[in-house]
């Protein structure tokens, strides 16, 4: 297989592509793009970016096509056993999964724009850009010149994304028999030096954690943006992270534990997803969903590991550490779906809706609600052995015992190995907590408890609205109604999620209204909304109304006995 990557005016965003199908031997040739990517489970539709889809021979004569669904072709091969198919893709979204081209760079992610023929995914692909002389490419495919690169089958090819520009930054260095690489793109200053120090520290962990790298390289390619934007995508020898401000990437107080959080959670998964895999994935099917009950190993395990190695390396200090727990205990307890539906099912249903808020209460978090569950899975091991194991040995199990022998991972495979690792049974918390919507506080508090720790509840100190049972959010300079707290005062009175904030006490509000909240604490409180229809209402808060609402959730460390010593190093 061979592909062919051009443009000609890189400010209509469009990449001409050329696929090259050898070998065909039969009359009719089917032709597939992928309908999602591997790391956002939910269908993609890159297919509306395609543009000019054309066939023909190897002497150039058209071909007869047709489209028979919206990512699928098929073609008349009319006895040619060479196909070439042009066509163009349109590439102007830049995100961490996305395909992007402008004058300053070509970024592309193979899953979202490159054909493939149905039963030929292991065939060998090359990949020749025609590019400026001055442009260096990033990825973490091999390269047999500075502008041709191979994989060994079509998904290595979409597994390894790749920047090319004239402006890339990088740099390298080398640990544990492992080359490592930063490639930077966009408004940046790096300190490389700095980013050596702190990487290499979590590395280390999360190698000794496995006895080993599955790779022989590994690239940190950054899409460094002018405005706020947090976002990574794993692959099996590479990560796409997507982060901004520029200007606030380096600085301590400003997004670079950010930027250590992302960086770390995506290296977790060069193990765990890219090597450790559902069985539903193993192999990946392109064409349709794949659904599978595990997002609470596959991301709930890697955002818990991905905090827990930068505390263990040292990199993150106790306060930064807890700020990350905290947050997963606000995204838990304020959301209400943690009543109505597992993690295991909202799991198999991200399909559904899984990367937007969606109704409200219908489903948890495979991020948030997965790592505080592995937390507990983690400190279950802990109790029953004595600080002997952990949940770390249960990942290595998977590693060693599963990917490493070919085989993808099952939901009963989980329980069964934690089971196994535990040497006690994992029914309570397996369905309980991850097929089951039992309250988490009691697990919580004692998991907590057991290293040294407790965790706090206060009424929330920071926002006034929120002792109303109110949260809101700003999307283009209005202020909505992002959440209501169960039974509180606020849903009595008949406020609704989504509802538009525009007035209070006869105050117009931009992005301030928990100022004005806080202004009028002591007083009656009048806002004036505007709903979905159109319609515009007001809603009066008694003097002093306060009921039960949003609260605060802190992690707290009374003690530093062993069992701590023991979980941190576990």
């Amino acid at each position: 297989m061979k592909y062919i990557v051009s443009y000609q005016q890189p400010n209509k965003h469009y990449i001409d592509i050329e696929y090259i199908i050898e070998n065909v031997a039969s009359d009719k040739l089917q032709v597939q793009l992928p309908a999602w990517r591997p790391g956002r489970y939910e269908l993609g539709n890159f297919a509306k970016n395609v543009q000019k889809w054309n066939a023909f021979d190897a002497s150039g004569m058209p071909l007869a096509a047709r489209k028979l669904k919206k990512d699928l072709w098929e073609v008349e091969t009319n006895g040619a056993q060479t196909i070439h198919i042009k066509y163009n893709y349109f590439a102007a979204e830049i995100n961490a999964g996305s395909s992007y081209l402008d004058d300053k760079q070509l970024y592309i992610n193979g899953v979202n724009c490159f054909l493939y023929v149905p039963g030929r995914e292991n065939e060998a692909c090359d990949l020749i850009l025609k590019l400026p002389i001055d442009y260096e490419v990033g990825t973490g495919m091999t390269k047999v010149h500075p502008h041709e690169l191979v994989a060994r089958d079509f998904h290595e090819l979409v597994d390894c994304p790749f920047i090319a520009s004239p402006t890339l930054k990088h740099y390298s260095f080398k640990l544990k028999e492992v080359d490592f690489h930063f490639w930077f793109q966009g408004e940046c200053k790096p300190d490389f030096e700095k980013l050596e120090q702190d990487y290499s520290k979590f590395i280390e962990k999360q190698i000794e954690a496995f006895g080993g790298f599955p790779t022989k390289d590994y690239h940190f390619l950054f899409q460094i943006l002018t405005y706020r934007n947090y976002h990574g995508v794993e692959h099996s020898n590479s990560t796409v992270i997507a982060l901004g401000p520029s200007y606030d990437i380096m600085k301590p107080e400003g997004w670079y534990d950010e930027l250590l959080g992302v960086s770390s959670h995506e290296l977790y998964h060069a193990w765990n997803v890219k090597q450790i895999r559902p069985i539903e994935m193993h192999p990946y099917d392109y064409t349709q969903e794949n659904y599978t009950y595990l997002g609470y190993l596959d991301e709930g395990v890697t955002t818990y590991y991905g905090d827990k190695f930068l505390l263990q390396a040292e990199v993150f200090n106790w306060s930064q550490y807890a700020k990350t727990f905290n947050q997963l205990l606000e995204r838990h307890y304020n959301n209400f779906g943690i009543h109505n539906y597992s993690v295991a099912q909202s799991s198999f249903d991200t399909w559904l809706d899984g990367y937007v808020k969606g109704n409200p209460g219908r489903k948890v978090s495979i991020y948030t609600e997965g790592a505080l569950i592995a937390f507990i899975t983690d400190v279950f091991i802990l109790k029953h052995t004595n600080n002997e194991r952990s949940l770390k040995d249960v990942m290595r199990t998977l590693y060693e015992d599963f990917a490493q022998q070919g085989k993808g991972v099952s939901d009963e495979d989980y329980k069964q190995v934690v089971s196994t690792v535990a040497g006690a049974s994992y029914d309570g918390i397996y369905n309980n907590l991850l097929h089951g919507t039992a309250d988490y506080t009691p697990y919580l508090e004692d998991a907590l408890a057991y290293i040294g720790c407790e965790m706090k509840v206060t009424p929330s100190k920071n926002h006034h609205e929120a002792g109303l049972g109110i949260k809101v959010r700003t999307d283009n300079g209005r202020c909505i109604v992002d959440n209501l707290y169960p039974d509180s005062i606020a849903e009595e009175l008949g406020l609704s999620i989504s509802d538009e904030i525009i007035a209070i006490n006869g105050i117009r509000i931009n992005t301030d209204f928990t100022h004005w909240c806080n202004y009028f604490i002591e007083d009656e409180i009048a806002i004036s909304v505007k709903r979905e229809l159109g319609t515009i209402c007001k809603i009066k808060f008694p003097k002093g109304a306060k009921r039960t609402g949003f609260k605060d959730y802190e992690i707290v460390k009374k003690d530093d006995k062993q069992h701590f010593a023991c979980w941190l190093t576990s």
